[in-house]
Protein backbone atom coordinates (compact mmCIF):
# COMPACT_ATOMS: atom_id res chain seq x y z
CA UNK A 1 0.00 0.00 0.00
CA UNK A 2 1.46 3.35 -0.78
CA UNK A 3 0.81 6.91 1.32
CA UNK A 4 0.75 9.94 -0.13
CA UNK A 5 1.42 12.45 2.78
CA UNK A 6 1.07 15.95 2.01
CA UNK A 7 2.99 17.88 4.42
CA UNK A 8 2.00 21.50 5.74
CA UNK A 9 4.69 22.47 7.78
CA UNK A 10 7.90 22.06 9.24
CA UNK A 11 8.81 21.26 12.52
CA UNK A 12 11.29 23.40 14.38
CA UNK A 13 15.31 22.74 13.22
CA UNK A 14 16.20 21.79 16.77
CA UNK A 15 13.61 19.30 17.33
CA UNK A 16 14.31 17.24 14.20
CA UNK A 17 17.43 15.03 15.04
CA UNK A 18 15.00 13.55 18.12
CA UNK A 19 11.78 13.57 16.07
CA UNK A 20 12.16 13.53 12.34
CA UNK A 21 10.20 15.94 10.06
CA UNK A 22 5.99 15.25 10.27
CA UNK A 23 6.34 12.93 7.77
CA UNK A 24 8.83 10.73 9.14
CA UNK A 25 6.63 10.72 12.48
CA UNK A 26 3.53 9.52 10.54
CA UNK A 27 6.03 6.76 8.91
CA UNK A 28 6.87 5.44 12.37
CA UNK A 29 3.80 5.09 13.19
CA UNK A 30 2.67 3.70 10.65
CA UNK A 31 4.97 1.06 9.74
CA UNK A 32 4.75 0.06 13.51
CA UNK A 33 1.49 -1.90 12.29
CA UNK A 34 2.64 -2.28 8.96
CA UNK A 35 5.81 -2.49 7.66
CA UNK A 36 5.63 -2.93 3.94
CA UNK A 37 4.18 0.43 3.28
CA UNK A 38 5.72 3.20 0.76
CA UNK A 39 5.68 6.34 1.10
CA UNK A 40 5.52 9.61 -1.05
CA UNK A 41 5.38 13.12 0.37
CA UNK A 42 4.63 16.48 -1.19
CA UNK A 43 5.84 19.66 0.30
CA UNK A 44 2.27 21.52 -0.16
CA UNK A 45 3.68 24.84 1.87
CA UNK A 46 6.37 24.97 -0.61
CA UNK A 47 3.92 24.61 -3.43
CA UNK A 48 4.05 21.35 -4.38
CA UNK A 49 1.03 19.17 -4.95
CA UNK A 50 0.13 15.66 -6.48
CA UNK A 51 -0.13 15.98 -10.27
CA UNK A 52 -3.04 13.17 -10.32
CA UNK A 53 -5.54 12.11 -7.70
CA UNK A 54 -4.24 8.69 -8.43
CA UNK A 55 -0.56 8.13 -7.48
CA UNK A 56 -1.01 6.71 -4.53
CA UNK A 57 -3.91 4.21 -2.87
CA UNK A 58 -4.62 7.13 0.06
CA UNK A 59 -3.25 10.76 1.17
CA UNK A 60 -2.86 12.06 4.80
CA UNK A 61 -2.73 15.66 5.68
CA UNK A 62 -0.88 16.82 8.06
CA UNK A 63 -0.96 19.14 11.05
CA UNK A 64 0.71 22.85 10.98
CA UNK A 65 1.11 25.85 12.45
CA UNK A 66 -1.18 27.81 10.04
CA UNK A 67 -4.97 28.27 9.96
CA UNK A 68 -7.10 26.72 7.71
CA UNK A 69 -8.38 30.20 7.37
CA UNK A 70 -5.01 32.02 6.73
CA UNK A 71 -5.31 33.53 3.14
CA UNK A 72 -2.12 31.76 1.84
CA UNK A 73 -2.19 30.32 -1.79
CA UNK A 74 -0.84 27.16 -0.90
CA UNK A 75 -3.35 26.59 1.44
CA UNK A 76 -6.31 27.62 -1.01
CA UNK A 77 -4.63 25.17 -3.55
CA UNK A 78 -4.88 22.59 -1.18
CA UNK A 79 -8.39 23.53 -0.40
CA UNK A 80 -9.05 23.14 -3.95
CA UNK A 81 -7.14 19.10 -4.07
CA UNK A 82 -9.44 18.23 -1.10
CA UNK A 83 -12.55 19.03 -3.29
CA UNK A 84 -11.22 17.00 -6.19
CA UNK A 85 -10.42 14.24 -3.91
CA UNK A 86 -13.91 14.30 -2.68
CA UNK A 87 -15.38 14.71 -5.62
CA UNK A 88 -13.45 11.51 -7.06
CA UNK A 89 -14.25 9.65 -3.75
CA UNK A 90 -10.23 9.26 -3.57
CA UNK A 91 -9.59 8.26 0.19
CA UNK A 92 -8.17 11.56 2.13
CA UNK A 93 -7.23 11.36 6.04
CA UNK A 94 -6.93 14.85 7.61
CA UNK A 95 -5.19 14.96 11.11
CA UNK A 96 -5.33 18.29 13.18
CA UNK A 97 -4.98 21.21 10.35
CA UNK A 98 -5.62 18.35 7.68
CA UNK A 99 -9.19 17.68 9.65
CA UNK A 100 -9.80 21.27 10.14
CA UNK A 101 -9.15 22.83 6.74
CA UNK A 102 -11.21 19.84 4.94
CA UNK A 103 -14.11 20.46 6.76
CA UNK A 104 -13.33 24.22 5.48
CA UNK A 105 -13.09 22.70 1.82
CA UNK A 106 -16.39 20.64 2.04
CA UNK A 107 -18.43 23.54 3.42
CA UNK A 108 -17.64 23.67 7.28
CA UNK A 109 -16.70 26.60 9.80
CA UNK A 110 -13.31 26.76 11.62
CA UNK A 111 -12.61 29.21 13.87
CA UNK A 112 -10.21 29.91 17.24
CA UNK A 113 -11.98 28.01 19.93
CA UNK A 114 -12.60 30.21 23.30
CA UNK A 115 -12.09 27.22 25.20
CA UNK A 116 -8.48 27.89 24.39
CA UNK A 117 -6.09 25.62 23.89
CA UNK A 118 -5.96 21.65 23.92
CA UNK A 119 -2.58 20.12 24.87
CA UNK A 120 -1.51 17.07 25.95
CA UNK A 121 -3.83 13.72 26.09
CA UNK A 122 -7.11 14.21 25.71
CA UNK A 123 -9.97 11.64 25.93
CA UNK A 124 -12.86 11.50 22.93
CA UNK A 125 -15.68 9.77 22.99
CA UNK A 126 -15.85 7.26 19.59
CA UNK A 127 -18.97 7.18 18.09
CA UNK A 128 -18.47 5.24 14.73
CA UNK A 129 -19.19 1.46 15.17
CA UNK A 130 -16.51 0.49 12.38
CA UNK A 131 -13.95 1.36 14.81
CA UNK A 132 -14.59 0.22 17.40
CA UNK A 133 -11.75 -2.89 18.02
CA UNK A 134 -12.38 -3.81 21.17
CA UNK A 135 -10.46 -1.34 23.18
CA UNK A 136 -13.62 0.72 24.28
CA UNK A 137 -15.55 3.60 23.08
CA UNK A 138 -13.17 6.33 24.39
CA UNK A 139 -9.66 7.47 22.82
CA UNK A 140 -6.53 9.18 23.93
CA UNK A 141 -4.92 10.95 22.00
CA UNK A 142 -2.06 13.82 21.90
CA UNK A 143 -3.15 17.15 21.17
CA UNK A 144 -2.07 20.41 19.98
CA UNK A 145 -4.39 22.78 18.70
CA UNK A 146 -6.12 26.28 19.44
CA UNK A 147 -8.53 25.81 16.77
CA UNK A 148 -11.50 23.67 15.87
CA UNK A 149 -13.89 22.81 13.38
CA UNK A 150 -17.33 24.94 14.58
CA UNK A 151 -19.74 23.36 12.10
CA UNK A 152 -18.86 19.84 10.23
CA UNK A 153 -19.97 20.11 6.53
CA UNK A 154 -23.49 19.15 5.72
CA UNK A 155 -22.60 15.46 4.55
CA UNK A 156 -19.90 14.51 7.48
CA UNK A 157 -20.83 12.82 10.32
CA UNK A 158 -19.14 13.64 13.85
CA UNK A 159 -17.17 10.36 15.11
CA UNK A 160 -15.43 11.81 17.70
CA UNK A 161 -15.89 14.60 20.51
CA UNK A 162 -15.40 15.86 24.19
CA UNK A 163 -16.37 18.72 26.05
CA UNK A 164 -13.37 20.57 24.59
CA UNK A 165 -13.64 19.63 21.22
CA UNK A 166 -17.17 18.72 20.12
CA UNK A 167 -16.08 17.90 16.80
CA UNK A 168 -13.27 15.49 17.02
CA UNK A 169 -13.17 13.50 14.20
CA UNK A 170 -15.45 12.93 11.08
CA UNK A 171 -16.36 10.67 8.33
CA UNK A 172 -17.35 11.87 4.73
CA UNK A 173 -18.80 8.91 3.25
CA UNK A 174 -16.21 6.27 3.00
CA UNK A 175 -13.62 8.18 1.72
CA UNK A 176 -12.95 10.81 4.06
CA UNK A 177 -11.64 10.22 7.92
CA UNK A 178 -9.98 12.94 9.90
CA UNK A 179 -9.04 13.78 13.71
CA UNK A 180 -8.27 16.51 15.89
CA UNK A 181 -5.75 14.69 17.58
CA UNK A 182 -2.41 13.56 16.75
CA UNK A 183 -1.97 9.53 16.44
CA UNK A 184 2.13 10.43 14.85
CA UNK A 185 3.42 12.32 17.92
CA UNK A 186 5.20 11.26 20.74
CA UNK A 187 4.78 12.16 24.05
CA UNK A 188 7.98 13.81 24.53
CA UNK A 189 7.17 15.77 21.26
CA UNK A 190 4.00 17.33 22.55
CA UNK A 191 6.35 17.65 26.41
CA UNK A 192 8.64 20.14 23.91
CA UNK A 193 5.43 22.01 22.02
CA UNK A 194 3.64 23.13 25.94
CA UNK A 195 7.34 24.28 27.06
CA UNK A 196 8.14 26.26 23.91
CA UNK A 197 4.40 27.37 23.83
CA UNK A 198 3.60 28.12 27.33
CA UNK A 199 3.30 31.83 27.26
CA UNK A 200 1.03 31.43 24.97
CA UNK A 201 -1.26 28.71 25.53
CA UNK A 202 -0.70 29.25 29.45
CA UNK A 203 0.61 27.87 33.01
CA UNK A 204 -2.57 26.26 33.85
CA UNK A 205 -3.10 24.64 30.70
CA UNK A 206 0.41 23.64 29.87
CA UNK A 207 0.10 22.06 33.51
CA UNK A 208 -2.89 20.28 32.70
CA UNK A 209 -1.40 19.07 29.51
CA UNK A 210 1.93 17.89 31.46
CA UNK A 211 0.23 15.72 33.96
CA UNK A 212 -2.07 14.17 31.66
CA UNK A 213 0.95 12.72 30.24
CA UNK A 214 1.63 11.13 33.10
CA UNK A 215 -1.68 9.78 33.47
CA UNK A 216 -3.09 8.56 30.52
CA UNK A 217 -1.47 7.02 27.59
CA UNK A 218 -1.50 7.93 24.21
CA UNK A 219 -3.15 5.52 22.01
CA UNK A 220 -1.61 6.96 18.31
CA UNK A 221 -0.78 3.36 17.24
CA UNK A 222 -4.42 2.32 17.71
CA UNK A 223 -5.35 5.50 15.39
CA UNK A 224 -3.18 4.33 12.51
CA UNK A 225 -4.27 0.79 12.55
CA UNK A 226 -7.85 2.52 12.16
CA UNK A 227 -5.76 4.62 9.07
CA UNK A 228 -4.65 2.18 7.58
CA UNK A 229 -7.38 -0.32 7.92
CA UNK A 230 -9.86 3.04 6.10
CA UNK A 231 -7.45 3.44 3.31
CA UNK A 232 -7.62 -0.42 2.44
CA UNK A 233 -10.90 -0.87 2.27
Amino acid sequence: MKIGILKTDAVRPEWVPNFGEYPDMFQRVLTQVDPSLEFVTWDVEAGELPTQTDLVDGYIITGSKSSAYDDKPWIRNLEAFIRRLDEQQRKLVGICFGHQLIAKALGGEVKKSPKGWGVGVHVYDINDHSLHDGEGDSLQLLASHQDQVMTPPANAEVIATNEHCEIAGMRVGKHILTFQGHPEFLPAFSREIMTFRREMIGDERVAQGMASLEALNHQGERVARWILDFIAH
